[in-house]
């Protein structure tokens, strides 16, 4: 007889059919069951996935190789990383007011507007120092 999922008992009964398929009965849990096989994908498969995910290759090109759709494959990469992988720690963020911004168009050989264009650029996230790129105005 087969092993009771729920509680892992070998005391099971058979117990009727339920959509052509045979059901059992645990007799320690009382547990109704008619799969006998595991579900879902072997860890060896979801492995190659996420190797082959690391390597290169697409979502969609993984899913068509092992017959499954997309998603699945996305799961077992965002599985595979939350068990290996801790959460990085965000970065503080720099938080620049612009008053007037440049335009630059593309057709057109001048550009409109007024102002600089400013970049700022974290030089050391631990001492929090930012590093500020301004460009110079075109001489008119």
């Amino acid at each position: 007889m087969p092993e009771c999922p729920k509680c892992g008992s070998t005391e099971t009964v058979k117990n009727g059919f339920h959509l052509g398929r045979q059901r059992h009965r645990c007799t320690k849990c009382g547990f109704q069951f008619t799969r006998t096989t595991p579900r879902g994908r072997p860890a060896s498969e979801k492995a190659t996935a996420v190797l082959l995910y690391t390597l290169g290759l697409s979502l969609n090109c993984i899913a068509r190789m092992f017959k499954v759709s997309t998603p699945a494959v996305l799961r077992w990469v965002r599985l595979f990383a939350e068990k290996t992988y801790e959460k990085p720690e965000p970065l503080e963020a720099v938080v620049v007011e612009l008053d007037e911004m440049w335009h630059y168009l593309r057709l057109k050989k001048t550009n409109c507007g007024s102002g600089r264009l400013i970049v700022v650029i974290p030089v050391s996230s631990l001492t929090g120092n930012v590093g500020i790129v301004v460009r110079e105005p075109l001489p008119d």
